[in-house]
């Protein structure tokens, strides 16, 4: 029989971690939570979405091009003719999907904020800076 060693680890599990440098934590992710959740409600008040852009040329001198939409597919520039009512709904739906990405790039800060403030992580040596962590 061949004699394995055993290596017994003197980790202190009840060592103090630092959690976040937040003065008031509770408010502060109880605010945190109460945005989130106001900003997760605003997404399902959203109507339809679109991307791109859409510009109203009516008013040009030559009567125009009309309305167009305008956006990227694969790099490319992409145009397309509109009817009035289209070009309003596009409108809309363009400007809804701005509010979408700016809705969600707030949440993904709250979430990082709240991630990081409540789920404890050992001592560093250096403090992460809120730019790493993206909560800026």
């Amino acid at each position: 029989m061949f004699a394995c060693p055993v290596y017994i680890l003197d980790y202190p599990l009840d060592r103090q971690v630092k959690l976040c440098a937040v003065k008031h934590l509770d408010t502060g992710s109880a605010r945190a939570h109460r945005r989130y959740d106001q900003l997760r409600r605003g997404l399902a008040q959203l109507g339809y979405i679109s991307q791109g852009s859409v510009q109203d040329r009516t008013a040009r001198k030559g009567g125009g091009a009309g309305y167009q939409w305008t956006r990227k597919v694969a790099q490319k520039t992409v145009t397309v003719s509109l009817t009035a009512d289209q070009f309003t709904r596009l409108r809309q739906a363009v400007t809804n999907y701005r509010k979408l990405k700016s809705q969600l790039k707030e949440m993904e800060k709250i979430s990082r904020q709240i991630i990081f403030c409540k789920a404890p992580h050992p001592a560093r040596q250096k403090q992460l800076s809120p730019k790493v962590l993206g909560t800026n």
